[in-house]
């Protein structure tokens, strides 16, 4: 049987959940085509992939909260094995670049499947890693029943990481899948 792979294009194409905005990008755009890209090279190397948002225009919940829940309810029943959810850091300081990833906590399989990935998205970008950090308090990491983590990919607000997401997202999709490779042994 195939390992499953639970990939969660954050936000929503409009409220409620819709992600951040910067240099001209939509945060939920962004991650939407490099979930997509990311999901055809995981099915191309055997996984079975599901998508939170299998089209541009999918709209999961009708608050944050339900939103939220959709996403693990869906990956939870599923019975992934694993649990990405793909999004874009945003920040004031506009020079604020590099991936970095959350886990629910540091020390386990989350961890080690976040620094897979972050390995694989800097060998692929050439973004910087900025680490990974433990955020219990975000729900698609406190509710999932697997191992899961939140990749911010790049920083919307950076001129340079943003058009890098917008215009070369099968970098990023290459990177994850790497990472995810990597995660089960079979690169």
């Amino acid at each position: 049987m195939a390992l499953k792979v639970y990939i969660d294009q954050g936000h929503n194409p409009t409220n409620p959940n819709a992600g951040a905005e910067g240099n001209g990008y939509r945060e939920q755009d962004l991650v939407y085509q490099i979930g997509q890209i990311n999901a055809e090279i995981l099915r191309g190397e055997g996984f079975d992939v599901r998508l939170s948002r299998p089209t541009a225009g999918t709209q999961l919940g009708t608050s944050v909260a339900s939103s939220l829940a959709a996403r693990v309810n869906d990956a939870n029943s599923w019975g992934a094995d694993i649990f990405i959810s793909l999004h874009a850091n945003a920040s004031e300081i506009t020079s604020a670049s590099g991936s970095e990833a959350y886990v629910y906590s540091l020390g386990g399989r989350a961890e080690t499947l976040a620094e897979n990935i972050l390995e694989g998205l800097n060998l692929t970008t050439g973004l910087q890693t900025r680490g990974v950090f433990a955020r219990p308090s975000l729900y698609v990491l406190r509710r999932t029943r697997m191992p899961a983590t939140l990749i911010e990919l790049g920083f919307i607000t950076n001129p340079s990481d943003a058009a890098l997401m917008a215009n070369s997202p099968s970098l990023f999709a290459e990177g994850v899948a790497n990472g995810v490779l990597a995660y089960f042994g079979m690169n």
